[in-house]
């Protein structure tokens, strides 16, 4: 509609601000989206070490923490988890744009033959438009607060991607380590089996062991050979994957340097549970992604409302370009847009923007019952692995003595061989199983690092 006076155009803005007041009081307020966990318990345990933001840094194992800060920079899928975010974040960007008024520029030239026919025809234009949504009761903001909560979820995914690529980088840095001492127990309990070998078929010679026992002998030898192509295999695979995770190409002949398994500190402090919920990007992603939800419900409650827009427009007209500026033209127009009968379409959105938003509260609440159960889990496995650990320190200790006994026993003559052999087997399948169990040791104390870990700098962190 034209606006032809100023009496028109106040009883137009009077006609609109009464609707907007009518209506704003009627906006809908957000509901409730807190944890739908009663009666948070604290953990079973609480360790008395403080657990540093770079988690890694407990082991005070300095090669582990270039190669970590190398990956950060590196790694290709934590580089495509940012390029998420900043996605996300030009969504925002878009979606905000709607707030402002949308302005275009147009210009229109013609030339109409013969000329004689052309009787005032306008064939030369320039002008501007512009329309804007006045947004009285929140739709659009709430649409662009649904964004933003997106944009965050999506900046706490490349928080959790750093974390579990820590998580990965160390954990696999320490079983490299501790195949590469299995590799060597391996070889050394090779040479030790070849010896007693060459040793046994001395006797063997005199009439003091059966051949049978040079067999048996063998066996073990030959079990032992097949245990260092096992932990020569893994040493080559985990090398493989650490390369990768670092952004290299694993046919490059990269040099680990051998390392002793760290000794682990005592058990971190866990905190309150409420903490974790506030410091782990996962559980604030999922908050985000609630926070969201409500958001996209309240903006669909409100697109039931009606719309107001207003819109004006200038132009330049002239038979011709000389002319151009010396006349002109300007409307400015109101609209209101109100939903009448769309089939329930706009009810049924509502209905399904709230179920939307439930599901969100449900999985955020798994999301972090899930969360207390990996710090319970780590600190009873933890826990648990420290008294297996020593109980295989038990038992090799007692099979070293007895082993040792048995051959004084053997080089007298009080005992037979086979109780040697079956000794020594012991011996050493103890000693790779104390390798084992530190490297499981030190694993699961990075699983529990890991499910205490909050968000931590990176050089792509930035305020949002």
């Amino acid at each position: 509609m034209k606006i032809k006076s100023k009496g028109t155009e106040s009883i137009l803005l009077f006609f609109i601000a009464t609707i907007g007041l009518f209506f704003f009081g009627c906006s809908p307020r957000y509901s409730n989206v807190a944890l739908p966990i009663d009666d948070v318990q604290e953990f079973s345990y609480n360790g008395a070490s403080v657990v540093e933001d770079k988690w890694w840094t407990s082991f005070e194992d300095e090669r582990l923490n270039q190669l970590i800060d190398s990956a950060l920079q590196s790694n290709f899928d934590l580089a495509a988890t940012w390029q998420q975010f900043l996605a996300a974040r030009a969504t925002v960007s878009r979606e905000a744009s709607n707030k402002w008024p949308q302005i275009e520029a147009s210009a229109q030239s013609a030339v109409n033959f013969p000329e004689n026919d052309f009787t005032g025809g306008e064939n030369t234009q320039l002008g501007l438009s512009a329309t804007y949504e006045l947004d009285l009761w929140g739709r659009i903001r709430t649409a662009v607060q649904a964004e933003k909560f997106r944009a965050e979820a999506s900046l706490f995914d490349y928080r959790t991607a750093a974390i579990s690529l820590s998580a990965e980088i160390a954990s696999t840095w320490y079983q490299l380590q501790a195949a590469k001492k299995q590799l060597r127990i391996t070889e050394n309990q090779i040479t030790t089996n070849e010896d007693i070998i060459t040793l046994i078929r001395s006797r063997f010679v005199g009439g003091q062991i059966r051949a049978v026992d040079i067999l048996r002998q063998a066996q073990l030898l030959e079990s032992t050979k097949e245990q260092q192509i096992i932990f020569s295999t893994n040493v080559r695979l985990l090398e493989n994957q650490l390369a990768v995770l670092l952004g290299k190409q694993p046919q490059l002949d990269m040099t680990f340097e051998n390392i002793d398994l760290p000794e682990l500190p005592v058990l971190p402090e866990t905190g309150l549970p409420l903490e974790l919920v506030r410091r782990r990007p996962d559980l604030q992603r999922s908050f985000s992604i609630l926070l969201a939800a409500d958001r996209d419900m309240a903006a669909a409650v409100r697109s039931k409302y009606p719309r107001i827009s207003i819109s004006g427009r200038g132009q330049l007209r002239a038979n011709n370009f000389d002319n151009l500026f010396e006349n002109w033209a300007y409307s400015l127009a109101g609209n209101i847009l109100a939903p009448l009968f769309y089939g329930k379409q706009l009810s049924a959105e509502v209905e399904r923007s709230l179920a939307i938003k439930q599901q969100r509260l449900y999985e955020y609440g798994q999301t972090t019952l899930e969360a207390f159960q990996d710090v319970e889990d780590g600190l009873v496995r933890d826990i648990m692995q420290k008294k297996r650990l020593e109980n295989i320190g038990r038992q090799l200790e007692l099979a070293e003595k007895s082993n040792k006994q048995l051959r004084v026993e053997f080089l007298n003559g009080f005992s037979p061989y086979l109780d040697v052999l079956l000794g020594l087997d012991q011996e050493q399948q103890l000693r790779r199983d104390y390798v084992s169990a530190q490297s499981q040791q030190i694993q699961i104390r990075i699983g529990l690092y890991r499910a205490l870990a909050g968000g931590f700098d990176t050089d792509r962190n930035i305020d949002y």
